[in-house]
């Protein structure tokens, strides 16, 4: 399921992502990894969700593949094509978001991503929402969005009550 879906991303990318200015998107791209990164290194011990595969053996081989292909491509066609108005960007934000979603409750409905210790696909909402809103805010503003991202994480860890000694 996740080379289908890494492969669709691959194919997106390489027709609509903006490669001409990757380099202006490289930070970006390497801020969502680092993003998912810090989640698989913090809740290394407590998982919120697991990702399991009929071909790729094991969630850290289906993390790092979306990682490189699903976040690049992303990244390269999200902020790449990123519309001017308030409507269109609003419409763009939604269409991303549902594509994300669309492709999880599919994934999940079908076994290929599990919940744990409290989370659920309304969680997976809120975080798809807040990473499409944060994506524009990093490519213009970083530190900003650093500063966000660090007030997120900490409000997440307080709500799923994840302690230090729950870490590795």
């Amino acid at each position: 399921m996740y080379l289908l879906v890494n492969f669709l991303y691959l194919i997106a990318g390489v027709i609509w992502g903006d490669w001409r200015h990757w380099k202006e998107y490289y930070p970006t791209i390497l801020f969502l990894i680092t993003g998912d990164f810090l989640y698989n290194f913090l809740l290394y011990n407590k998982s919120m969700w697991v990702f399991r595969d009929i071909i790729l053996p094991n969630h850290t081989l289906i993390t790092l593949l979306a990682m490189t292909v699903s976040y690049s491509a992303t990244v390269l066609i999200y902020l790449g094509r990123f519309p001017n108005g308030i409507k269109k960007r609003t419409l763009w934000f939604f269409i991303w978001s549902t594509i994300y979603l669309m492709i999880e409750y599919i994934d999940n409905k079908l076994g290929f991503i599990t919940y744990h210790n409290g989370w659920n696909i309304g969680w997976s909402a809120f975080m798809t929402f807040l990473i499409f809103i944060i994506l524009p805010i990093h490519h213009k503003r970083p530190l900003l969005a650093w500063g966000i991202s660090v007030a997120v994480i900490v409000f997440l860890l307080t709500i799923f009550d994840v302690n230090i000694s729950d870490m590795k």
